[in-house]
């Protein structure tokens, strides 16, 4: 990992990014929720402005801890699909895997806040991940392993290996995904060594790349996306619309652009989602569905991600844009999962 990641207020407010006076209430968010800022990342942040997009992601704000009807500890439901420790097995040809806790950095507006960080949920004893990867071998209609957590990046190369290996030995498992914001956060980490460890012999590799503005992509960033390239893996992209970061027109016209340049697929813009003391990220849906309406005019027949929520309690995600998703009355929605039942949703703004 990157020397010198800022772990403490006192850090943030020594390396400028926060101020002496709001050290106290910034102490009490650090308190309840994890706060780490690579030098990568701290190094992209503009000192003194508020409405800096890097700094909003990461820099914790004393807003984290207004409590607002309707927020959940676990908003997307991975408890209610956990048949064993670790694996999350919502949709019948794929699983998440989540083998650690951590992270190489802490979002603000992380939907698993209340399960990552220091003193939160452990990471995977040795023990859980052989019954974990024997709950998959067991499971011939599994197709998928999604390895997430945290960031399972945070791992050596050679734990990375040895967890590839296992799946790749699973012969009806045919993509290994990884879900990782490292190359943008701690690119060095993305080095020869770890794009080979995530090498699997005979699945398809795919490595899904959360990131949420154009400001992310620095040079170090493009070279560990290549590296990953160079190891055959396909590249995804994931955001998160968040309010004053990324919900205009030009900005996510950009973060898109960008994708492209370096030949990672538009895949999910995420809908915020109800993790409490995250509400000041929220915009409307329909905020967003106008968004990618006049993406789609600005530059039709390109590709552009699919605009989704993960619906509480569990049940699926829904794309925002098409017909299983209605808006009954400003800011209450209706929406329809996989199995064709409907939801009531209420917009927390």
């Amino acid at each position: 990992m990157t020397q010198g990641t800022l772990r403490t207020v006192d850090a943030l407010v020594r390396a400028g990014l926060a101020t002496e006076a709001s050290r106290d209430e910034l102490e009490a968010v650090a308190a309840r929720y994890a706060v780490a800022i690579t030098q990568p990342v701290a190094e992209l942040i503009a000192r003194g402005d508020d409405a800096d997009p890097i700094a909003r992601q990461y820099v914790p704000d004393p807003r984290e801890l207004l409590a607002t009807e309707g927020d959940l500890a676990d908003p997307i439901g991975d408890r209610r699909h956990m048949p064993v420790e670790g694996i999350v097995h919502r949709y019948p040809d794929r699983v998440l895997f989540k083998v650690v806790h951590v992270c190489p950095v802490y979002c603000r507006f992380c939907f698993r806040r209340e399960m990552v960080g220091p003193g939160r949920e452990a990471n995977l004893s040795p023990q859980a991940i052989g019954r974990a990867r024997d709950y998959i071998a067991a499971n011939s209609g599994i197709h998928e392993v999604i390895f997430t957590g945290g960031d399972p990046l945070v791992l050596a190369p050679h734990r990375v290996a040895q967890l590839t290996q296992m799946m790749d030995a699973i012969g009806h498992v045919e993509r290994i995904r990884w879900h990782t914001r490292m190359p943008v956060v701690d690119p060095a980490r993305i080095d020869t060594p770890m794009a080979q460890a995530i090498k699997p012999r005979r699945a398809q590799l795919v490595i899904a790349l959360h990131a949420n503005h154009p400001a992310e992509f620095t040079k170090a960033a493009g070279e560990a996306l290549r590296r990953l390239h160079a190891a055959g893996a396909r590249l995804l992209s994931q955001s998160v619309l968040l309010r004053g970061i990324n919900d205009s027109i030009p900005t996510l016209a950009a973060l898109l652009d960008t994708f492209r340049a370096h030949s990672i697929t538009p895949y999910y813009l995420h809908h915020a989602d109800l993790a409490p003391g995250t509400a000041h990220f929220r915009t409307s849906i329909r905020h967003g569905i106008g968004l990618m309406q006049a993406l789609r005019a600005q530059a039709p027949g390109t590709a552009l991600p699919d605009y989704v929520l993960d619906i509480p309690g569990g049940y699926s995600k829904v794309i925002l844009t098409g017909d299983d998703a209605v808006e009954t009355r400003p800011g209450q929605w209706r929406l329809r999962d996989d199995a064709g039942q409907w939801h009531d949703y209420a917009e927390r703004l």
